[in-house]
């Protein structure tokens, strides 16, 4: 079984010394405080990790420098990496998601095979090499969605004038639409996009079947199965697209995003067929009655894999933080050995 490896990326919003680089940008694009704000809760994230998948060859770490004060680095399984470390110098500094996801491949020691998780994704429960890749393909869940607004990238910028409406998956699919024709990556791969593990989400992928084009794919927003060789083979490619993306110091409405790379492997056909289910993503609201579903996810341990989203924007993070991380505690209150 091959080598497979974990990312995590994490920022410290309270970095005295990042916040003032950060000042002097441009405050364009997305620069909301909970792309930025800590939940304190990334202790749960390796407790997860070492009690539920001690299987994984290496962590990589990766971080604008800073440090949560309770991380042993000295962990043989934890390499830290810093943006310098593999973010080519004419992207930084960045404060943009996207340009610290899409470069993965240039990480020194990365093993080909490897899993993104952002740092609102955790391990609940026991997980296998096979729930992230199989005979060396990631794993993934091929049905289609309709997010695609239009086959012009310039028409389609100038066209869309919304605020923070994430329409990044919309951008990938002009580029994933220019090198595949749907009906003859779906012919090719007939098994993996309509398979039973897939349950009820594939009458999606029956309704959007006489589109001439990719109309877009389901993102379930769980931790991504990548290989390394992907990234490279789109970067390749469509080395021009990708720098000016990776050039904006934030995210903005009309970039595309590290999903281009899911979203390639699948129309590739470069994937092994996964049971969504084995996760889920919720949003956590300002109002904790809203919140019950992911606590109880948490505290039962419902799924394997989880997502916790921040939409929290009003007066109480600090209470909604303190619900959200005692339900970890009731799960994961043993200390790692990732921590001092």
């Amino acid at each position: 079984m091959e080598k497979i490896d974990f990312v995590i990326t994490w920022v410290d919003g309270n970095d005295e010394k990042w916040q003032k680089e950060k000042k002097e940008y441009s405050q364009s694009g997305d620069n909301r405080i909970n792309r930025f704000r800590d939940w304190d809760n990334l202790r749960y994230w390796f407790r997860g990790v070492e009690k539920y998948a001690p299987w994984v060859n290496k962590i990589f770490f990766v971080t604008y420098g800073h440090l949560p004060e309770w991380l042993d680095i000295s962990n043989p399984k934890l390499e830290v990496v810093k943006h310098s470390d593999y973010i080519p110098e004419r992207y930084l500094p960045t404060f943009s998601s996207r340009t610290i996801d899409m470069n993965f491949h240039r990480i020194s020691n990365l093993s080909e095979h490897f899993v993104y998780f952002n740092d609102d994704m955790f391990i609940l429960r026991p997980v296998s090499k096979t729930d992230f890749f199989v005979n060396g393909l990631p794993r993934d869940t091929a049905i289609l969605n309709a997010i695609c607004f239009g086959y012009d990238v310039l028409n389609a910028k100038n066209d869309t004038m919304v605020e923070f409406k994430y329409t990044a998956p919309a951008f990938d699919m002009f580029l994933i639409n220019r090198y595949f024709k749907k009906n003859d990556v779906i012919k090719r791969n007939f098994t993996k996009w309509f398979n039973r593990k897939y349950g009820l989400d594939q009458i999606r992928t029956v309704l959007l079947a006489p589109w001439r084009a990719f109309p877009g794919f389901m993102n379930y927003h769980l931790p991504y199965s990548y290989k390394k060789s992907t990234y490279q083979e789109v970067w390749d490619l469509e080395e021009e697209i990708l720098d000016s993306n990776c050039l904006e110091k934030f995210r903005t409405n009309n970039g595309m995003n590290h999903w281009v790379f899911t979203y390639w492997q699948l129309a590739k056909g470069d994937f092994y067929p996964r049971n969504p289910k084995i996760g889920k993503s919720f949003w956590i609201h300002e109002n904790s009655n809203e919140n019950t579903e992911a606590y109880n996810a948490i505290r039962n341990q419902s799924y394997k894999l989880i997502c916790l989203n921040d939409s929290v924007s009003g007066n109480n993070f600090n209470m909604i933080k303190e619900e959200l991380n005692n339900c970890f505690e009731d799960k994961l209150n043993e200390s790692s050995s990732f921590e001092k």
